[in-house]
């Protein structure tokens, strides 16, 4: 990215944008570098101006949630990073429907779902994530997932500026995939559930949050790391290579779940990816099997085919 372009951004978000915010803290890593321009969305006048901004200075664009699934190189990222804000994380529900902003988190709508007497999206309470992330990878957990669940989604693309409220069927949606490119943000999401017990529901919250804890680890991480291959698991397939408890300088695969990575306190995204190189090549090794991460990598080369 040029310093032209990024120079043009920042003029014309004005207030708007802050320079060389880490992004680092904004995930769950809790490691990796800073943005050249960041800049928070406090509403529909925001987003307005936002995206007249980054589509005249053809700025790269990241849309940056909780970041529960995303890994910033130590370099940092070169463009403007965009995040929404607190007036995005609103849950309306209506009879049977659900409108979530793309703020809001994944655990609070999924225990508001339940209160409401609505079920279909109690899987969700286990995913540290925001609507917006959940739609854009076809975010799921325990024998379900978006896809399931989704109607629609206001989508705005900050490239061409184009505003436009998808049906599911448009989205792609396939296994940790949709068609939502790194430039898009989601505005909000319909969800479409269907009448439930609450009692019956709330223990079902109250187990998915019980076997979290019991058979995930907590600390610096970002959830499962590589994607299950059909008809296998990749913390399996991880383990059979003998990868638990692998480290690299400030890295380790964790000893309580092999498709979890932990990062040190003041670590290095760079540690962290060379640990899923390893871990993959190892598991190639070992079965034939090339994992594909499910964690958005960014100023990294893609890991999506055998390694070189």
């Amino acid at each position: 990215m040029s310093e032209e372009a990024v120079a043009t951004a920042r003029a014309a978000l004005g207030d708007l944008a802050k320079v060389d915010v880490p992004l680092g803290p904004r995930t769950t890593y809790r490691v990796g570098g800073a943005a050249a321009l960041f800049v928070e969305i406090r509403g529909t006048d925001d987003l307005a101006h936002v995206v007249q901004a980054v589509g005249a200075s053809g700025i790269d664009v990241l849309i940056v949630g909780k970041g529960s699934n995303l890994l910033v190189n130590d370099a940092g990222f070169p463009g403007v990073a965009v995040t929404l804000g607190e007036g995005f994380g609103t849950v309306e529900v209506r009879g049977h429907a659900v409108r979530a902003g793309g703020a809001a988190s994944l655990p609070i709508v999924a225990r508001r779902s339940v209160r409401e007497g609505l079920t279909g999206f109690e899987w969700a309470v286990g995913v540290p994530g925001t609507i917006g992330g959940a739609v854009s990878m076809n975010a799921g957990g325990h024998g379900s997932e978006m896809a399931n669940v989704l109607g629609r989604a206001r989508i705005v693309d900050f490239r061409t500026a184009v505003d436009a409220v998808l049906p599911a069927a448009d989205l792609d949606l396939g296994y940790r995939h949709s068609n939502v490119r790194r430039e898009q943000v989601v505005v909000w999401a319909d969800l479409e559930l269907t009448p439930g017990d609450r009692a019956k529901g709330e223990l079902e919250l109250a187990e998915i949050v019980a076997w979290r804890r019991t058979h995930q680890p907590g600390g610096q991480n970002a959830g499962s790391v590589f994607a299950n291959p059909p008809g296998d698991s990749a913390g399996r397939l991880i383990d059979a290579a003998g990868c638990k408890g692998l480290r690299i300088g400030s890295a380790e695969v964790s000893t309580k779940h092999a498709n979890f990575f932990q990062a040190d306190a003041s670590g290095s995204a760079d540690d962290v990816y060379t640990l899923m190189r390893e871990v993959r090549r190892r598991v190639a090794a070992e079965s034939g099997v090339w994992l594909r991460p499910e964690t958005r990598l960014i100023g990294f080369p893609a890991l999506d085919g055998p390694d070189a």
